[in-house]
């Protein structure tokens, strides 16, 4: 059967090929052409119908018409009605048509083509309509009315944008629909967004800037609620409160919002938005009352009582200068709130009121109440401590005495602090002359505790560490105090009994106990000395204890000499028994030099010998080598044998230590011309030696074998020392140096017997 073929009408077909005949050779006008006269038959075709609006979009935009009443936009139209005829459930089509109302700013009918859209498409596609509708809505041509009601019906569809109607509102000028709009939002009116926050901060804009034009809100009750709710956003939200009374000429009402927020301020930031909005407002009054005043100046008529004169510039621009001293006082504030227990930032603040006792008193006191020292930062005593002397400075000391003496009960992180306290108010005695105060009060600080003082401490604790009243009496700081205190003013029985109590308290330190028995012996109590120097060095242990026996030998041996030498010699082995080994040699070298100065020359030989033997190996060699310096010359060159040959036979000492000292004896006993007895060392040593690392030794060796030796002993010499290097880990290769090292030696040999024979 023959296919139907079906003809376009004529008034269609005739713009198509009226482009054709203009101009036959282009492809283009053909396959618009065809797209038409194929869509005719078959208006069903999506692709057809697609393909065939690409073309005709392509041809309007390329005809660039300035409106949208253009006869190729009206064309364009006019295809897309077509179209959509049939089409109407297809998404792209209904785009492409949207798009080209949009480009056409045909806001009308774009309007109805968009409600067409919406209602011929099912809703899991208007997603791809309402974007388009959107830039509808957001045309400056387009009414605000008509974009109002176009958000209203999107929210319908995406209920979480609740923000870009109330921006919308917003903007038109339609105050109390955005306020209405927010409210519903945030009451749940719909199940919105995560907006909330942005929402009441804009309601709270809202009511703060527009607040005669919303009606049914309690503005100040809306504020304080998003106040609650975020408070991070509270030095914003009070400006807003501010100016919002300020707008309605509650200027006092608005000073009232302002100053609590710069007085409940959380950070410096909230502190410096709420204080420049503060300060622009008294600016802005100062201002309009400074104009006012001009205004009235040529007008010198006064109308009844002068007092009637409403002009209180003078007080407004008082309020300024007041709001700007403020700040630092303002600002040290907000620091304290952020950490009350911050001592330097107490301190800051009294210097704010430098001019102002009253306040500087007042504020020492809520600082020594707040502040808790276990969470100080910074030393809480020195809050106490610059309070009683700002007393001092302005001459009330009762009110002095009085802050020290609750100082002294009050709680302190530790000890020493206390003792700080106690210290700072003896010293303010003694600035003023009170000496005897002074001293009373120093022996009331190192007193024990009482029970009921040691009662009421524990009651105060609580549970918590040991307060520090009862640990006061060992305090070496106060005891230091104390007894330089007495030695300058008290007697020799008070200054006794201070030095002895610090040292029964077992707060006394090695140089209290120092200057103890120096005091003593400074008046002659040479013996009483001494015990306090015997009782100080019982009290502690090495090292602490070595100034304190080094003191004491010095001063026993200055004093008696040699007249109480068994005594002397029971200190220094006392002395020698309780330091560690580490420093017995110095101390036994003391005691040679005792007995070599007021003793007899075998005892100091005794105690050298002892040193010897009782040292550690890493001093050994040194006792030693002063152990043969002394016998040099106390007793000769054979007990110098003696000592280094004890030395060497010993053993436990140092490699390098023993090479050292057989080096010594070898040099000895060829000065004294024994070089028999000066190779049988070197052999000895060679044990010791190193091949490698002691060149010094293996060259005195040959040396030695060239002044004294033959071939025979040089060869001995050599072989040792071959004999110590294959001892070595194998791989190291040693024959062509032994080689060459015989032969050098060899040829030194050979010269030094030449000169022999020449000579």
């Amino acid at each position: 059967m023959a296919a139907a073929v079906v003809a376009m009408p004529v008034a269609l077909a005739l713009p198509y090929e009226e482009d054709v005949l203009r101009d036959p050779h282009s492809i283009r006008p053909w396959r618009r052409y065809l797209a038409a006269r194929a869509a005719a038959p078959l208006p069903g075709s999506y692709k057809l119908w697609h393909a065939y609006l690409l073309e005709r979009t392509a041809a309007a935009a390329r005809a660039k018409p300035h409106c949208g009443e253009h006869p190729a936009n009206e064309a364009l139209n006019r295809a897309f009605e077509r179209a959509l005829a049939t089409l109407h459930r297809m998404p792209r089509i209904w785009e492409m048509y949207l798009a080209a109302l949009l480009e056409q700013r045909l806001v009308t009918r774009a309007r109805r083509a968009f409600d067409r859209a919406l209602r011929a498409l099912p809703v899991t596609q208007h997603h791809r309509v309402w974007p388009l509708y959107l830039r509808l809505a957001a045309l400056p041509s387009c009414p605000a009315e008509t974009s109002i009601r176009i958000y209203r019906r999107f929210l319908q569809f995406e209920p979480s944008r609740a923000d870009e109607l109330v921006e919308l509102l917003v903007s038109a000028g339609r105050w109390q629909e955005a306020a209405d709009h927010i409210v519903s939002v945030l009451n749940g009116g719909s199940d919105v967004s995560d907006n909330d926050r942005a929402l009441l901060l804009k309601l709270c804009d809202l009511l703060a800037k527009h607040a005669d034009e919303v009606a049914g809100l309690k503005v100040e009750a809306v504020l304080r609620g998003a106040m609650r709710e975020f408070p991070d956003e509270a030095g914003r939200l009070r400006a807003l409160l501010a100016e919002c009374y300020a707008r309605r000429g509650l200027y006092d009402k608005a000073r009232d919002v302002f100053e609590e927020g710069v007085t409940t301020a959380a950070t410096a930031a909230e502190f410096a938005l709420v204080f420049e909005a503060y300060a622009q407002l008294e600016q802005s009054l100062v201002a309009a009352r400074m104009e006012k005043t001009a205004d009235e100046e040529g007008d010198k008529l006064v109308t009844g009582c002068w007092l009637a004169d409403g002009d209180d510039g003078d007080m407004c621009l008082a309020r300024l200068e007041r709001l700007l001293d403020r700040r630092q006082e303002l600002l040290n504030g907000v620091l304290l709130r952020q950490n009350p227990h911050d001592v330097a930032q107490w301190h800051r603040r009294v210097t704010l009121f430098d001019n102002d006792p009253a306040r500087q008193a007042a504020t020492y006191v809520e600082a020594v109440r707040t502040v808790d020292p276990a969470k100080a930062t910074g030393k809480p005593r020195t809050l106490w401590v610059s309070f009683a002397k700002m007393y001092e400075a302005h001459g009330n000391l009762d009110n002095a005495d009085e802050v020290f003496a609750k100082a002294t009960q009050a709680s302190h992180r530790s000890a020493d602090d206390l003792a700080t306290v106690w210290c700072e108010w003896a010293e303010m005695q003694l600035r003023h002359k009170r000496f005897d105060k002074a001293i009373a009060l120093m022996r009331q600080a190192t007193a024990e505790p009482s029970a009921e003082v040691k009662l009421r401490a524990a009651a105060a604790a609580a549970g918590d560490d040991e307060p520090a009243q009862l640990k006061l009496h060992k305090s070496a700081k106060l005891w230091s105090f104390y007894v330089d205190l007495e030695e300058s003013l008290g007697t020799l029985a008070s200054t006794r009994a201070a030095y002895e109590g610090a040292m029964a308290a077992r707060a006394a330190t090695p140089q209290m106990v120092i200057n103890y028995a120096s005091f003593l012996e400074e008046r002659g109590h040479f013996e009483d000395s001494f015990a306090a120097y015997e009782t100080g060095a019982k009290l502690f242990g090495h090292p602490h204890s070595k100034p304190i026996w080094d003191t004491y030998l010095e001063r026993f041996v200055a004093r008696h000499g040699g007249s109480k030498a068994e005594r002397a010699r029971e200190l220094f082995a006392e002395a020698i028994r309780r330091a560690p080994p580490r420093d017995r040699a110095r101390l036994f070298l003391r005691h040679a030099r005792y007995e070599e100065e007021f003793g007899s020359a075998a005892r100091a030989m005794a105690v050298y010998d002892e040193a010897a033997r009782s040292v550690p190996a890493s001093d050994r060699a040194s006792v030693y080598e002063a152990y043969a310096a002394r016998a040099a010359e106390l007793r000769g060159v054979p007990k110098v044998r003696r000592v280094y040959e004890q030395s060497i036979e010993s053993g436990g000492l140092p490699r390098r230590d023993a090479l050292a000292l057989c080096l010594r004896l070898a040099a000895l006993e060829e000065a004294l011309g024994e070089a028999a007895r000066a190779r049988a060392v070197f052999v000895h040593a060679s044990g010791y030696g190193d091949p490698d690392a002691d060149e010094e030794f293996w060259a005195k060796w040959s040396g030695f074998e060239v002044r004294h030796g033959d071939e025979h002993t040089f060869t001995d010499m050599l072989r040792i020392r071959r004999t110590h290097k294959h001892a070595k880990p194998p791989g190291v290769q040693v024959n062509g140096e032994l080689k060459d090292e015989k032969k050098r030696c060899a040829d030194q040999l050979g010269a030094t017997q030449s000169k022999r024979q020449r000579v």
